[in-house]
Parts: structure tokens; C-alpha cells; sequence
């Protein structure tokens, strides 16, 4: 399985290689071509992901995420949502690295095999990082009204926090 895993490149490589020569297409031509649209988009959501970055780094450093969470306490309790878990919720939709810095945080302080990791690792398992690919998929192609998507994601964000921990209390 190991040299079929290595192989695929090299044969995807040169499949496309050899369909592009018989297409008579000047294929270097067409990746040059391909490499600068990318780099465009690269550059077109350069800002939004350094406001993200910036965000969530705020978020984390100021103390904010601290005050959201005892804030939101009642509310997460309520829902039968482990308090530990809120700042977790908090950071998947925002930030994927943010969240894992976070979860491997949970882990260090909490351990393995409990209630808080096991609903941790669902909602790990379960989630978006809903702002990111908004401002990803939304800005590599200008689209600057997202209308019903955020509160739609952010919705079924929130669904998987809510049964995530449901069904890892009713299952362990």
C-alpha cells in the first residue's frame, strides 16, 4: 500500500503530461497560466485571512475568549454542553489551528478517555471552521455578500456543539 501511495503522484503527473500532448496542449504554457490565476487568488484573500489571523489572535490574547466563556457558562450548562468545552466551540468556527491548539490544551489539562475529551474529539470531528471558508472560498472569488451562509453555517455549528454532546453522554 505504501509504494501504491507513493506512485500516485508521479502517475497522476504523468497522465496529465501525456493527455495534454495527445490534446495537443501546450502544457507548460497552461500550468504557467494556471500558477499566476493562483497566485492572484492568493493574493485577493491575503487580507482576509490576515484579519482572521489577527482576530483570533486577540481573541485568545486579550482575555475576551476568557469573559465570552464565563459569560456563556449558564447557557452551555443548560445545553448540556460541558463548560471546559466552550472555549473549544468557540474557536472551531473561527480558526482550525486555534481550535486543535485549543483541544491539545484540553487533553494536557483534562486527560484522555472523560467526558470532556470525548465530547471535544466529536465536536473536533463535527465542525467547520466556518469564518475560514467563508473568507477563503467567498474571497478567492470576490464575492463580498454572503447572504444566508454564515447564519446558516453558524446554525449548523451550533446543531453539532448540542448534539455532539448529547450523544457522547448518552453513549459513554
Amino acid at each position: 500500500m505504501a509504494i501504491i501511495g507513493a506512485l500516485v503522484m508521479p502517475i497522476m503527473l504523468c497522465g496529465i503530461l501525456l493527455y495534454g500532448l495527445f490534446k495537443r496542449v501546450n502544457v507548460f504554457e497552461t500550468f504557467l497560466e494556471g500558477v499566476k490565476d493562483g497566485g492572484k487568488t492568493a493574493i485577493s484573500i491575503l487580507p482576509a485571512l490576515m484579519a482572521l489571523v489577527l482576530s483570533v489572535t486577540l481573541l485568545k490574547e486579550s482575555g475576551a475568549l476568557n469573559v465570552i466563556v464565563k459569560l456563556l457558562e449558564p447557557v452551555s450548562t443548560a445545553l448540556g454542553i460541558p463548560p471546559e468545552i466552550s472555549p473549544l466551540a468557540l474557536l472551531c468556527p473561527i480558526s482550525g489551528s486555534g481550535a486543535l491548539t485549543m483541544y491539545k490544551e484540553m487533553l494536557n489539562t483534562y486527560g484522555v478517555d472523560n467526558l470532556i475529551e470525548r465530547t471535544a474529539s466529536v465536536i473536533m470531528c463535527s465542525t467547520e471552521t466556518t469564518f475560514y471558508a467563508i473568507a477563503i472560498y467567498y474571497g478567492g472569488i470576490n464575492i463580498r455578500q454572503i447572504r444566508y451562509t454564515l447564519p446558516s453555517a453558524l446554525t449548523a455549528d451550533f446543531t453539532s456543539f448540542v448534539v455532539s454532546s448529547f450523544l457522547v453522554r448518552l453513549m459513554y
